[in-house]
């Protein structure tokens, strides 16, 4: 084997491999994304149309149906649904995996050209790709720090203008997504009376405000040397241009619209009413982009938040504090993998040394623990993948497989300089009587873990980096196995030249004073070796024995597994610190009262989050909030312990239950939320 003998022959070059090894593996380790799961891709493409003042009837015949007729005939397509609202329908286009993303908006693009027309109000079709779209991993709440509470709703300009593209700067971040608040609008209030007096309709207002509004193209003319382009400027600029707009000429004499009407700056209805702890807020998300390092970008997050806080907010009386962060439960969770990692290497190193009885074996085998953990993160950066709870619960899982191989070699080798060969002459043969082996255990693991990578649904995708993070660790120790070790032993291992052999108290000269002896544990392992040999030896010339031993531990391990079977469940719930609630109301409700809604439901939860005696059983609310649109409601809740959130969930049902005719839905975040279709099951009728 010449990869063993160059080995030996030039432990430089050995050396400078693993210096390289870690070198790149700790730099990948760096740069490759961190996040909490892994993506879970869908290729899911959402057509949305708005219609204005639209019924849902309407919209469903004029715009839906027709879209629908076009697009069912799109490649690669495997579920279309569409939904029916006031002013808006939509159309959502699920495709099977494995279709180019790029490749499959184009095609229903094109459809949608196909469709014969729309009505003149409604808008153009807006396609959105929402397969690729990411949770938030970070929310904000804005409150007034001072004058009227409710004064916050009208702040919504001020934020997107000016605090949005601040954070939307930031590397990493793909979108910043306001909520709530009042947005600014020129308002035309029309006097009927005045309409009536000078023969004048809604209509021809309407026309009038829409043909003055524009800018239009007069051409150019040249002046000297000089070329000018004219146009005509008819764009409103402020109410008074409003105001000046000529509706209709009766006998000679123009009808302004100031004279049926006025003009004035104001702000829209809120489509949506937000709260936060009992007080009117504005919320505001951030959306990390599709590889970036989650952990990164929520540093660079906070500290531009931090210099907004002090820098322009204060002028204006307003406050922004975050109420949800991501990378708390992924810092917990990553933690927690890797206190398994270090418990796990650490036992396994102790181990080895109880058994070998000697520091510098446990050493050579040791390396091979991070020498692969850290190589693997290189692989995964090559890979594409991230890390993340699923590729860390898989490195731990390999942490006592990545040392199999490494044992076997070092055992022979060992075995070879009992014998009397000399170190490297030892250590070459040692390795090579046990390549074969030592090959077909490494290609029978990853031959397991393997075929995950190749399969493209939605299993395939979740469990690819743990897939992934196994077969690369197992890989590359068996690269140490035959590199490293025999490197190493034919140098450092060291082996008692003379064995006694004359009682079965005497133990090697070298090993008289070793740990395992201090403790007594040589002379139990011989006994345990002793009568293990004892037993083996007896029992095999005994066929019927031996079949009866098979058949009795075969049955053992099947009524184990069958008695110690945990509950089956598709994927770990885990314990976000987050509860999350949906709220249907009954048929009707409008704005103001699905807010008189959420005030009754923060009475009764006031007590977990106001200060003083009044937080029950030690239970208390960090963070609550609650948004009531036009059709429902959703709120949320943050423990300030993280390990309490569930005992929140009695109380807030219980607050939900003395609303009359309410629908509520209340369940903690699960930790995979973004994977599948939940817990649930639905049926379509």
């Amino acid at each position: 084997m010449k990869v063993v003998e160059s080995s030996i022959s030039y432990p430089v070059s050995v050396a400078v491999g693993v210096i390289l090894i870690v070198l790149f593996g700790f730099i990948a380790l760096f740069r490759v994304p961190v996040q909490l799961t892994p993506e879970v891709k869908e290729i899911e493409i959402t057509v949305d149309t708005i219609w204005p003042g639209a019924s849902p009837e309407e919209i469903e015949r004029e715009i839906v149906d027709e879209q629908e007729e076009e697009l069912k005939g799109v490649e690669g397509l495997v579920e279309m649904k569409s939904e029916s609202r006031d002013s808006r329908g939509r159309v959502i286009l699920k495709f099977q995996q494995g279709t180019d993303e790029d490749a499959a908006l184009l095609k229903v693009s094109n459809k949608l050209q196909q469709v014969p027309e729309y009505p003149d109000e409604a808008e153009e079709p807006v396609i959105i790709s929402t397969g690729t779209e990411q949770d938030a991993i970070a929310w904000f709440t804005f409150k007034k720090t001072s004058g009227e509470p409710t004064a916050v709703f009208l702040e919504r300009d001020f934020i997107e203008d000016h605090i949005k593209p601040r954070l939307e700067r930031i590397a990493g971040v793909a979108a910043v997504n306001v909520f709530g608040g009042q947005e600014r609008e020129m308002q035309v209030i029309i006097d009927p009376d005045a309409l009536a007096a000078r023969n004048v309709t809604i209509q021809e207002t309407v026309r009038a405000l829409d043909l003055e509004n524009q800018n239009i193209s007069a051409g150019d003319f040249d002046e000297g040397k000089r070329r000018y382009l004219v146009r005509t400027l008819g764009q409103y600029q402020s109410p008074r241009d409003v105001e000046n707009v000529i509706i209709r000429r009766e006998s000679n004499a123009p009808v302004y619209l100031r004279d049926v009407g006025e003009v004035r700056l104001g702000y829209q209805k809120p489509p949506a009413i937000v709260r936060q702890k009992g007080e009117p807020a504005i919320a505001m998300n951030v959306v990390r982009d599709v590889g970036a390092n989650i952990l990164t970008v929520m540093k660079e997050v906070k500290e531009e938040v931090k210099r907004i806080n002090t820098d322009m907010l204060p002028n204006r009386g307003l406050s922004i504090e975050q109420v949800y962060d991501e990378t708390d439960y992924i810092y917990s969770a990553i933690g927690l993998v890797r206190q398994n990692i270090y418990i796990g290497g650490s036992l396994a190193i102790i181990v080895l040394l109880l058994f070998l009885r000697s520091v510098s074996s446990t050493f050579v085998i040791a390396l091979a623990i991070p020498i692969s953990v850290i190589g693997t993160f290189l692989m995964m950066f090559l890979f594409g993948r991230n890390v993340n709870v699923i590729s860390l619960a898989g490195l731990a899982f390999a942490i006592g497989m990545v040392v199999d191989n490494s044992i076997v070699s070092l055992e022979n080798i060992y075995r070879h300089r009992q014998m009397g060969e000399g170190a490297y002459k030892g250590a070459y043969r040692g390795v090579v009587e046990v390549f074969g082996a030592l090959v077909a255990s490494t290609l029978t693991t990853i031959a397991v873990f393997l075929p995950v990578i190749f399969v493209q649904e939605e299993a395939g995708q979740l469990f690819k980096d743990i897939a992934v993070a196994v077969s690369c660790a197992v890989a590359l120790s068996l690269v140490v196995s035959i590199t490293v070790i025999p490197s190493l032993s034919a140098r450092i291992l060291s082996v008692p030249k003379a064995l006694a052999v004359v009682s079965d108290e005497e133990v090697p000269l070298k090993g008289l004073f070793s740990l395992s002896n201090l403790f007594g544990l040589g002379s139990f392992g011989r006994i345990v070796a002793r009568g293990f040999g004892g037993f083996f030896l007896w029992i095999s010339g005994r066929t019927i024995l031996r079949i009866c031993l098979v058949v009795i531990m075969t049955g053992a391990a099947l009524g184990m597994a069958w008695f110690l079977k945990p509950k089956t469940e598709y994927l770990p719930q885990g314990n976000r610190n987050l509860l999350f609630g949906i709220i249907l109301p009954p048929p009707g409700y409008n704005l103001d009262e699905m807010v008189d809604m959420g005030r009754s439901i923060e009475n009764d939860l006031t007590p977990y989050w106001s200060d003083g005696s009044a937080r029950l059983e030690g239970l208390e609310i960090k963070h609550f909030f609650f948004v009531a649109l036009r059709n429902q409601a959703f709120m949320g809740a943050v423990s300030r312990e993280e390990a309490q959130v569930r005992a929140i969930l009695p109380a807030i049902y219980q607050a939900l239950g003395k609303v009359p005719g309410i629908i509520p839905i209340v369940q903690q975040a699960s930790l995979f939320e973004r994977v599948g279709e939940g817990r649930s099951i639905d049926i379509e009728i």
